[in-house]
């Protein structure tokens, strides 16, 4: 597998540390996606070395969050977080520890980590560290809390989302245990910031599995505590398909028109989320009835075939292919608004 340039300046970044007399390895979600033969993206490196020891090994950091022990490293040309291995003491409020404590084993800092796929290292020499079974469980695809379900959801209860986004981005199931855990500790997400919440479900709207999202949103006991009416709509889900979050906030809204309020305000939605879905929702209420030259003209394309997008999930028959809308567009007499001063009568007949 050809691998990103930041896992390889990760790589070296390791081996400078190792030179200083340290131990450090690539940690977490890019492992698991390693391992998966999936894209890359973040690559993390943990280590033995305290923060204060990175910073004397490297010539070019920055403190992003040395209380909690990271620091990035910019030597190697491209920054790389570096964290101290750590402990964390008592949990407030169901989201942050009240201190973390730095240690130098690496099997007391993956203990700490929430799911097994996650709590896997890799070293420089290529083996991998598994403590917890995370290769048994990607193989069997699940989800699987590290040790007790209910202490890991209790220290950070965002983790229970975060258990539905990964089925929906790996389509893996959640295993019983971590299941059971996550219903009798549902209620906790109410403790969690909504931004993260619209955070996680920005994710599940692009996943590859969003109908297994939903549908373990649901089951967790989640959904009880999150506007959208997800039990109602479930199947209205099943061939939702988004490559912007934005996408799946605007058939979120339009699936609670009744009460879309309710959505923004919760979720904290942006303004540019908020627009969006207002424009698509009304050219999908057009389309129900036909759009004429006017409607082609005034929106763009992206809005255009989001909506018609929306008609398909709805299981509304389009007389009309999705490509044909580019075409139609590209063939209109008018393609700009300084068209309108040559002649201006025509937009008084569209409008009619």
């Amino acid at each position: 597998m050809k691998l990103i340039e930041d896992w390889e300046v990760a790589l070296r970044v390791i081996e400078k540390i190792e030179k200083a007399g340290f131990e450090a390895v690539i940690v977490g979600g890019a492992v698991r996606d390693y391992l998966l033969k999936r894209n890359i993206h973040d690559v993390d490196v943990a280590t033995n070395a305290l923060p204060e020891e990175i910073k004397q090994i490297f010539s070019s950091t920055v403190d992003v969050g040395i209380e909690h022990g990271t620091v990035v490293v910019l030597d190697e040309g491209k920054p790389i977080e570096v964290t101290t291995y750590r402990t964390d003491g008592t949990y407030r409020d169901y989201r942050r520890p009240e201190e973390v404590t730095f240690v130098r084993e690496l099997p007391q800092d993956l203990e700490r980590r929430d799911f097994t796929i996650n709590a896997m290292a890799f070293t420089k020499d290529g083996d991998i560290i598994d403590l917890f079974g995370g290769k048994e469980d990607l193989k069997k695809g699940i989800i699987r809390a590290v040790g007790d379900a209910n202490s890991r959801f209790r220290e950070d209860a965002l983790r229970m989302l975060r258990a539905v986004r990964f089925s929906a981005q790996l389509g893996f199931s959640i295993e019983e245990g971590t299941m059971k855990a996550i219903q009798k500790d549902s209620d906790l997400i109410e403790f969690i910031a909504k931004e993260r919440i619209h955070m996680e479900l920005s994710k599940i709207f692009v996943a590859d599995y969003v109908y297994l999202g939903i549908k373990n949103l649901i089951e967790c006991e989640l959904a009880n505590f999150l506007p959208g009416n997800f039990e109602k709509h479930l199947e209205e889900w099943k061939n939702f398909k988004a490559y912007l979050p934005e996408i799946g906030w605007a058939y979120l809204a339009l699936l609670n028109r009744d009460d879309v309020t309710t959505i923004w305000n919760f979720y904290k939605n942006s303004n540019k989320e908020k627009n969006f879905a207002k424009k698509v929702i009304q050219a999908y209420e057009q389309l129900l009835s036909r759009w004429n030259e006017y409607d082609y003209f005034s929106n763009d394309l992206m809005i255009l075939e989001t909506a018609y997008d929306f008609a398909q999930w709805q299981g509304i028959d389009v007389p009309f292919s999705k490509d044909m809308i580019a075409k139609v567009k590209e063939n209109l007499p008018i393609q700009s608004m300084d068209d309108f001063a040559l002649n201006g009568n025509l937009l008084m007949k569209w409008s009619e």
